[in-house]
């Protein structure tokens, strides 16, 4: 089954609502870094990708419609290209309160120190958020412009290279509206 929708928008921007929109609006189920993190077997696929192999998309999203968050969110680029069909949503947010969101989250104080002490077994998920660039610990991740600047980048990037025809640019206070009238390759006019 070949994915649908691919949400192209980081983390922090209402992706977890997204899943659950897309799941009963008939786009489920969502891969998101909530499967990602419960399914271990699936970590050599993502570790693979990061490490630069080429990997099988059909391989990775088999059995999935959607797809948000991270760590697909990183691979929106080949994901698109290979899914040439699929709608493409950039969620995003208000780059103040994002940052808000994402220094007392993901990139805390105390993400950092899961990261250095977590068990040995999540070593691979510790170094995919590593690999993704949410690991506080890397040089900037505390520095709010930086880090606001990469958020900026990432959007821009993502409204450059995917075409307006196939691009829904959304904020999850818009509520489900804007997700209804975009017709998907397969006809259906929601999403």
């Amino acid at each position: 089954m070949p994915l649908e929708v691919i949400c192209a928008g980081m983390g922090r921007t209402g992706t977890t609502s997204l899943k659950l929109a897309l799941e009963q609006l008939g786009f489920g189920p969502c891969h998101h870094m909530i499967e990602l993190l419960a399914d271990p077997s699936s970590w050599g696929f993502w570790t693979r990708a990061y490490a630069g192999e080429r990997v099988d998309w059909e391989e990775g999203f088999k059995g999935y419609r959607s797809c948000a968050d991270d760590p697909s969110t990183g691979f929106y680029a080949q994901i698109t290209e290979y899914y040439p069909h699929a709608k493409v949503i950039l969620t995003e947010r208000d780059p103040e309160r994002w940052w808000q969101s994402v220094k007392s989250t993901a990139l805390s104080e105390e993400q950092a120190a899961l990261l250095e002490n977590g068990p040995p077994a999540m070593q691979p998920i510790a170094d995919m958020v590593t690999a993704m660039g949410w690991d506080p610990r890397l040089p900037g991740k505390r520095d709010r412009e930086q880090v606001i600047a990469w958020f900026q980048r990432h959007n821009e990037e993502v409204r450059r290279k995917i075409a307006p025809q196939r691009l829904l640019v959304y904020q999850v206070s818009q509520g489900w509206g804007p997700l209804r009238p975009f017709p998907t390759s397969t006809g259906q006019t929601t999403i």
